[in-house]
């Protein structure tokens, strides 16, 4: 069991990410003590199906507000060690809440904030992006705590084809934002197609925090840059025809300049797939790739999904 986690509370767990975070801590249940999630009265209803099923694996369910503290202290004061935030991003700013009335709980000595995804200290133009916002405010609330240790778990994007991650079939209409269509055997690379970028499946972000949980020292106060494979858009649409029978794709283009004019013109109007077409923007310009990847330090090198591994899920994924 790991000297710096016993006792863990997830919040968000049943979310997209949260989903495959949370399977992995019960896949490794017997490393650990209390696994509790805290959950809406709302999500215990509509997801009642997945709520059940978490309670027949040992999981305590604690349903509260998020926005009332003493909901939330009263399931701190349940004696745990752990915060793992899996909060999407509509609601990151509620962590700032999370992590203050964490901090006044002895008994609370681990913050793992919902970073998963693109670095948002990576360069100094990281500042400035619209996205990264939120959760720029959560890491310096993290940073000027007194008694909270934390971990970034930074992954960059999720190679996955669920609707809209990097392996995805998108609309047609929206297409020129990036596609692996499977169906069609149509790709839409971004840039060039030659740079390369990190990629991690939402299955290895759950192996990646219990990694850095079994691993304190190595992740104490630090942000962990871990993936699964990184590759370029071009080998990636070379193993999707390799994985789809050999022929070749129909393969088209959406130039950086392209891409920048259309994040552009989406902020402009307040469309939604604004704050996306930023991340595509950040990915294509390198805004994933580090000097080394943190995997080794959490025990991780080796127990990661391929490139092959992950296409081979896209492509099951879009065609049942």
């Amino acid at each position: 069991m790991s000297s710096g986690t016993r006792n863990i509370i997830l919040f968000g767990a049943t979310g997209l990410i949260g989903e495959h975070i949370t399977n992995a801590v019960l896949d490794n249940a017997s490393d650990f003590g209390k696994i509790a999630v805290f959950t809406s009265s709302g999500t215990a209803s509509s997801k009642s199906d997945e709520i059940n099923a978490l309670k027949t694996r040992g999981v305590e369910v604690i349903v509260g507000d998020l926005s009332l503290d003493q909901d939330v202290n009263a399931a701190f004061d349940a004696g745990f060690d752990t915060v793992v935030s899996c909060l999407g991003r509509p609601v990151i700013q509620a962590q700032l809440k999370l992590v203050e009335l964490a901090d006044k709980h002895t008994k609370v000595k681990r913050f793992v904030p919902s970073e998963y995804g693109t670095d948002i200290e990576y360069g100094p133009q990281s500042a400035q992006e619209i996205p990264h916002q939120q959760k720029l405010k959560v890491r310096a609330a993290l940073k000027n705590v007194k008694d909270l240790e934390y971990t970034y778990v930074v992954t960059g994007p999720y190679g996955d084809a669920d609707r809209g991650l990097f392996l995805s079939a998108a609309p047609v209409e929206n297409e020129a934002s990036g596609t692996f269509d499977v169906k069609r055997k149509r790709a839409v690379l971004l840039g060039d197609g030659e740079r390369r970028i990190s990629l991690t499946t939402m299955r290895d972000v759950g192996k990646l925090v219990v990694a850095a949980l079994k691993h304190p020292e190595a992740a104490k106060n630090r942000a962990l840059r871990v993936n699964s494979f990184t590759a370029t858009p071009r080998e990636i649409v070379a193993e999707f025809e390799k994985q789809t029978g050999g022929e070749s794709w129909d393969v088209s283009y959406t130039s950086l300049e392209k891409l920048k004019e259309m994040e552009r013109q989406a902020h402009k109007e307040g469309n939604p797939r604004a704050g996306p077409l930023t991340l595509r923007r950040i990915w294509t310009e390198g805004g994933t790739l580090y000097e080394h990847r943190d995997n080794g330090a959490i025990g991780m090198e080796n127990s990661v999904d391929s490139l092959q591994s992950a296409v081979g899920r896209a492509i099951q994924v879009q065609t049942t």
